[in-house]
């Protein structure tokens, strides 16, 4: 009797860990990507820190075409179907989320390329500058989804999007001017 009761704890306590093994794993594989696959492909081809904020924000401003519905944009949509593929799809909260991640990636790729000593000091400034820039432009959009929205997911989003606009934009003050360099009359 007891040997019977030792192997059923036995199986049940091995089926459990088992299942407790592998719920991690499903839960990282329905996991969403941020990015598209041709986002994913260009991000990776932009080795050049301005190049790869230019595709970073690009992407926000695809995600925030599909959420406002902007059907004026339509024929530069067409023609960039080529190189950035389909917009991109999702419920409004995976949108917004997606905004917020970009944001992240796009700060987390300047922060790499400042902690290298060999730092281009032309590129540098210009993507800080550019992202600082659209920042600025995304703050507003991002007050008016905030006001709209009731679910407390997609609030966080959109208030760790507004975060992150405006950790950019106090950094962006830390950062030199580009400076044009031109013939010298001398």
């Amino acid at each position: 009797m007891k040997t019977k009761k030792l192997k059923f704890a036995l199986f049940a306590f091995t089926t459990l860990f088992c299942l407790t093994l592998l719920l991690p794993v499903a839960t990282i594989a329905q996991r969403r990507d941020y990015l598209t696959d041709e986002e994913i492909e260009l991000v990776r081809d932009a080795q050049a820190i301005d190049l790869r904020i230019g595709i970073l924000t690009k992407a926000i401003d695809r995600r925030f075409l599909v959420l406002k519905t902007d059907t004026s944009q339509a024929k530069r949509v067409e023609k960039d179907l080529d190189k950035w593929g389909e917009l991109p799809t999702g419920s409004r909260g995976a949108l917004l989320s997606d905004i917020e991640r970009i944001l992240q990636k796009a700060i987390d790729d300047i922060d790499d390329v400042a902690a290298h000593t060999k730092m281009d000091e032309k590129l540098f400034p210009k993507a800080v500058l550019g992202l600082t820039s659209a920042c600025q432009g995304y703050i507003p959009q991002l007050k008016i989804f905030l006001d709209l929205s009731k679910d407390e997911k997609e609030k966080g989003s959109i208030l760790g999007a507004i975060d992150n606009c405006n950790q950019v934009i106090e950094a962006s003050a830390k950062v030199p001017k580009e400076v044009k360099k031109g013939k010298s009359k001398n």
